[in-house]
């Protein structure tokens, strides 16, 4: 039977960092498009305030982003513009920061304006928890067979605490009877106990391990899988793994996913009643 981390009922004290670059190869300028008459950036920026964070700070290399992050009242902090990742735009921001080892920052990614600030708040805490791991990360089950033979959905699996024993966009657990023919044939999910979970790419880190993980060799798997969490992995960094309390929706990386948003914000503004916030 799988023993579950007790999250503590206060509040955890975290830090929240929101990694914001302007180039995307798919959505050029992403922070800085228009949701509902705001930038998308700023939506986040409000996810992480509303999530209770001890200090929201922006980190961008672009002069642009900046402007627009201190127009809205956002702490911006710049960074070298060569980081080959996020993680190593906070690893940086940690640094100028002055963060102490033991403090506990929530990477937010800045396409994720529709990330609750409850999740936010859940990772800080699991790892606040855990004091064995170095950084905590969120799931969620999977119930339709076609997610776990989808490799753009990675999945995670547990062990006994909680912890992550691999990551993989493959079908893992690989069910050997019900999968024998590759998933061919099957319509639902094997009904044996096994549990299928989707990874959530939100993560709170010990400031410590942040300041650790650029100087880390990429994995072998992470090359193989281009997962940059399994470098945590292999260089026996635990990471905690918690059953969201609420999913969030998918990220912005397209315009479709763009239009996409804008038609959820406008239906839940016409569901609002008139004169409800006074």
């Amino acid at each position: 039977m799988k023993r579950s981390i007790r999250v503590r009922e206060s509040s955890p004290r975290f830090r929240v960092a929101i990694p914001a670059r302007y180039a995307s190869t798919r959505l050029p300028g992403k922070p800085l498009r228009l949701l509902a008459g705001q930038p998308l950036l700023q939506h986040v920026y409000r996810r992480a305030l509303a999530s209770g964070a001890l200090e929201v700070v922006i980190a961008t290399d672009d002069s642009r982003i900046r402007e627009v992050a201190e127009g809205f009242g956002a702490v911006v902090c710049m960074t070298a513009p060569e980081h080959p990742s996020g993680t190593d735009r906070l690893a940086e921001v940690a640094d100028r920061r002055g963060w102490p080892d033991d403090d506990i920052i929530v990477n937010l990614q800045g396409d994720e304006p529709q990330m609750p600030a409850a999740l936010v708040r859940q990772v800080a805490a699991a790892l606040e928890a855990r004091p064995e791991a170095g950084i905590a990360t969120a799931c969620t089950r999977i119930r339709r067979l076609e997610e776990v033979f989808d490799p753009n959905v990675v999945k995670v699996v547990r062990d006994a605490l909680g912890d992550a024993s691999y990551f993989s966009r493959a079908p893992i657990p690989w069910h050997r009877e019900a999968f024998a023919s590759g998933g061919g044939g099957l319509t639902e999910l094997p009904d044996d106990g096994a549990v299928y979970c989707r990874h959530i790419g939100i993560y709170a880190y010990r400031a410590a391990v942040l300041r650790r993980y650029p100087r880390l060799v990429p994995a072998p798997t992470e090359r193989a899988e281009s997962l940059e969490q399994l470098r945590a992995l292999w260089h026996g960094i635990r990471i905690h793994v918690v059953e969201a309390v609420e999913a969030p929706p998918p990220g912005i990386d397209t315009e479709a996913d763009l239009a996409r948003v804008v038609a959820e914000l406008e239906r839940s503004e016409q569901q609002v009643e008139p004169g409800q916030f006074g």
